[in-house]
């Protein structure tokens, strides 16, 4: 049987963008090759497709410095990535994408829509699931008719920010601090204690995208659910992680560059408290369009109450994400709808 050629996509334009490297790694480094061979694509952080020879390249990053081009070509009749090394072009035909990238420009149905016009399938949630669920205050207007707890929230908007005293009085009228800002389309939630950090927290999230969101603390365990399938094959939820923060605040830095961070598989939760994560984990994928894989993020309060976080449809795949490690046998109980 001959091989499918795999193009696996990694880095990206975001700020996420070291992260989908080293999610890519643990991708490329578990593809059947026996199976697939594997193209690699790196996106520089702005926005050069880049072909890289080597999984040491990627884990080295030297990728960025590869003299041959890449693009993905639209045309639904050649279905391939194009290789450019100066006046040479190369027309690499392609069965299959693995977008490894997170955040804007990978995780927010552009790449998607782009494979869609080229119709050349691709690994993860489609257009309208990828952009619903990157747009952080869009899932919270779905996620309301379903239901489920989630957290107070107050968008704002980049425009705003003229009047930053009436936008923090605002905020403050509704919450008292610790409270959280994420950029709607973008990275990390930052954690913001008063109300200096409150101004340039606001700020600093508006240079990754003019919706912000102000939510609420929760006060509870944080804990993550994998999901997997859709269309006719159903839906299957892994059992539940529980993220150890070694941080106040589990942000971009704590997640990714705290060693003493910790995650936990099957930790005892409150009783009825880990089927409602799994259940609401397979719901929330559902509404949203989901199909693929997702991982979607929750708290659980010491009552038992189950609060929605958000939802990843490109989870992290680096050595200590959560969305592997669920699936791993023997780790995690399923449960299917």
């Amino acid at each position: 049987m001959s091989k499918l050629t795999v193009a696996v996509i990694f880095g990206g334009q975001s700020s996420e963008h070291i992260v989908s490297c080293m999610s890519a790694v643990n991708v490329i480094e578990h593809i059947d090759r026996t199976r697939y061979d594997v193209l690699l694509v790196g996106i520089t952080e702005d926005g050069h497709w880049i072909k890289a020879d080597s999984l040491e390249d990627v884990k080295s990053g030297a990728w960025r410095d590869g003299k041959v081009g890449a693009a993905l070509l639209p045309d639904a009749t050649r279905k391939c990535i194009l290789l450019m090394d100066g006046d040479k072009v190369e027309e690499v035909r392609v069965d299959i994408v693995f977008p490894v990238l997170h955040g804007l420009y990978g995780e927010d149905g552009t790449i998607q829509g782009l494979l869609e016009l080229a119709r050349i399938p691709y690994v993860g949630c489609g257009v309208l699931a990828s952009a619903v669920s990157m747009d952080k205050l869009y899932t919270k207007i779905i996620v309301s008719d379903l239901g489920i707890r989630q957290a107070g929230y107050e968008p704002v908007y980049r425009e705003e920010l003229e009047d930053m005293e009436q936008v923090v009085d605002r905020i403050e009228k509704h919450f008292p601090y610790p409270v959280f800002i994420k950029p709607s389309n973008a990275g990390s939630s930052r954690g913001i204690s008063n109300r200096q950090e409150l101004e340039a927290g606001l700020l600093e999230a508006a240079r990754h995208d003019r919706k912000l969101l102000v939510e609420e603390t929760i006060v509870g365990r944080e804990v993550e659910c994998s999901v997997f399938g859709g269309g006719s094959r159903g839906i299957e939820a892994s059992g539940v992680g529980e993220i150890l923060a070694a941080a106040e605040f589990y942000d971009f830095d704590a997640k990714y560059f705290n060693e003493e961070s910790r995650t936990v598989t099957d930790p005892e939760l409150p009783d009825g408290a880990t089927e409602k994560v799994r259940q609401a984990a397979m719901d929330i994928f559902r509404a949203v369009d989901g199909y693929g894989l997702a991982r979607v993020d929750f708290f659980v309060k010491d009552d038992g109450e189950v609060v929605f976080n958000e939802i990843n449809t490109m989870p992290g795949f680096t050595a200590i994400s959560m969305y592997p490690m669920l699936w791993r046998p023997g780790e995690s109980a399923r449960t299917s709808w």
